[in-house]
Formats: C-alpha cells, sequence, structure tokens
C-alpha cells in the first residue's frame, strides 16, 4: 500500500513537473473593440451621417448643381407652402400609402395562412408567390406596362370580351391605382415571409381549444390568429407605410418622368428627383423637400407604434 502511494506520488509529480507553463493571457487595448467597429462605421458615416447632415445643411440654402449655395434661412420652407407641384406630391404619396398599407398588411396574412399548409405542390406556390420580391423593380414595372398598355395584353382581352380598351395608363387615378396595384403585388412574397415566421410561433393547442368549442374557421382567425402576431402585423404596417410613401420606381416606370397626365401623378421623392438632378437642379429646395419626407415617414412609423401601445393598454 505505502509502495504504491509513493509510487503515486512521484507519477504526479512527473506530470506536474513535466506540464507546459500556462500561456500568458494579453492584455486588451482599450481601442480594441473601436478597431472591429471601424469599418462599419466608417461605411454608415460616409453613406447615412454624411449625407443626412449635407441634407439638412443644404435646404436651408440656395444651392445649385454647379454653383456652391448661400444661406436662405427658411425661404425654401416658406416656398414649399405656395409650390403646387408639392401639394400635389404629398396627396399621392398620402393616397398611395392609404392605399397600399391595409392591403400589405392583410393579404399576405390571409397568404401565409395559405400555404402553411403542408399539402402537395405547396413549395412550388411557396415559391411562385416569392418570385415576384426578387425579381428586379425596373422589369416588373416595364411587364406591367405592356400589360396595361393601350395595346397591352388585358386591354385586348377586355376588347375581345366587349368591354373596350381602358386607359390604365393615361387617366390619373387608374394610373395611380395600377402603380399600387404593382407595389402589393410585388410586396406580397416579402411580408408573406414575414408572417410565417410569426405563425410558426402560434400554439396549436390554441386554435385546437377554439374548435372544441365551437369556433369555425373565421372566429379562430380573429380571436386566436390575429392576436398572435399582432405585434408583427405592427412591424408590416410600419415597414409598408415608410415604402409607400418613399414610393418611386412604380409611379415613375408607369407614369414616366413627367408624373403623368399634366404631372398629376407626382409623388414627393419624384419630385425631389426631378427638382435636384441636372445641372440646373436645385440642390437646395430638393434637400427641403427630402427633410420633409424625412419628417412624415418618422411621424408616420410613431404614429403606427403608438396605436399598437394604445391597443395595449
Amino acid at each position: 500500500m505505502a509502495l504504491s502511494t509513493l509510487s503515486g506520488k512521484r507519477i504526479a509529480g512527473k506530470a506536474v513537473s513535466g506540464a507546459r507553463p500556462p500561456r500568458r493571457v494579453r492584455r486588451q487595448l482599450p481601442t480594441s473593440p473601436w478597431l472591429f467597429a471601424a469599418p462599419g462605421l466608417l461605411i454608415t458615416g460616409v453613406f447615412i451621417l454624411y449625407p443626412f447632415v449635407s441634407t439638412v445643411i443644404n435646404s436651408f440654402t440656395d444651392r445649385r448643381t454647379l454653383i456652391p449655395g448661400q444661406f436662405v434661412g427658411l425661404a425654401n420652407f416658406r416656398e414649399l407652402l405656395h409650390d403646387d407641384m408639392f401639394w400635389i406630391g404629398l396627396r399621392n404619396s398620402t393616397l398611395y400609402v392609404l392605399g397600399v398599407v391595409p392591403a400589405l398588411v392583410i393579404l399576405p396574412l390571409l397568404l401565409a395562412l395559405l400555404v402553411q399548409k403542408n399539402i402537395p405542390g405547396i413549395t412550388f406556390f411557396r415559391s411562385a408567390f416569392y418570385t415576384p420580391v426578387v425579381a428586379s423593380i425596373v422589369v416588373v414595372g416595364l411587364i406591367w406596362v405592356w400589360l396595361l398598355d393601350e395595346r397591352g395584353l388585358i386591354n385586348s382581352l377586355l376588347e375581345a370580351v366587349g368591354i373596350g380598351r381602358v386607359g390604365f395608363l393615361s387617366d390619373q387615378w387608374l394610373l395611380l391605382l395600377s402603380a399600387m396595384a404593382v407595389t402589393v403585388w410585388k410586396g406580397l412574397g416579402y411580408y408573406m415571409i414575414i408572417y410565417l415566421a410569426a405563425l410558426a410561433n402560434v400554439p396549436r393547442e390554441l386554435h385546437e381549444a377554439a374548435s372544441v368549442d365551437g369556433a369555425g374557421a373565421v372566429r379562430r382567425f380573429l380571436t386566436v390568429t390575429v392576436p398572435a402576431v399582432r405585434s408583427t402585423m405592427v412591424l408590416v404596417g410600419a415597414l409598408s407605410s415608410v415604402a409607400a410613401f418613399k414610393v418611386f420606381s412604380e409611379v415613375y416606370l408607369m407614369a414616366g418622368p413627367s408624373g403623368g397626365p399634366a404631372g398629376e401623378d407626382t409623388t414627393l421623392v419624384m419630385l425631389v428627383q426631378r427638382t435636384g438632378t441636372g445641372l440646373t437642379g436645385r440642390v437646395g429646395y430638393a434637400s427641403a423637400l427630402s427633410l420633409v419626407v424625412f419628417v412624415v415617414t418618422v411621424a408616420l412609423m410613431l404614429l403606427v407604434l403608438r396605436a399598437d401601445r394604445r391597443e395595449e393598454t
């Protein structure tokens, strides 16, 4: 027993004496976290903060594309109040929000409930519904222009059934509604994916309990599904409202650079692009318009979040 204990101590002593000494831990420099964050901060500063600050400064000047501006105070904002095109753009952007946001909040949820079911061939439909999201907006806009043109496919079908041709791209309000339809069609798949992630977290027991109580499909949707995904609906409402108010590509492609008949379909972002570009572009006035767009979009998000908090309380 003593010999085994003595040999054990010798072996342990050799193991300890033969072990490598622990490595010294290097002290982290105080600047190390900033070195890792530097690329992201640099990109954010160059492409986000600097343009924003420059836009705010230019909004108080009369700067043009090739002419440095001078400080003019609130002159650009006073001019906005008397600019008919500004009010037309504000009206169209507001109507765009009112027409697009409810559809993009409700329809993708219904679509998500449809494709959530595990039935044969559902993968094909999921891919088909998501395809417009990854398609280029320019390609999508041109396709819809060809379809809605007076000699396009849709008007040819309407004429064949005796309805007659419809001026989708020549009538002021039909053109705006057509652009809204394109925006909704292209955004359905994107928001459907968001809803699918939310629906996956809804406990199945809630639906089973509602079914036992005699609730039908519509009642289960209103009493179980909608409350469970309400926070996601708020998120979709905020994202879609900001995107709808800043709409540019759909209306620009379908209405043209002039903004439709007599410019009546011009949106605020189209007005910013038209005013601030070119050799004689009024950069100062366009910056004031951009600042108004920024303030309104922030206000929209705050209104949506405030409405959500009121419902919670």
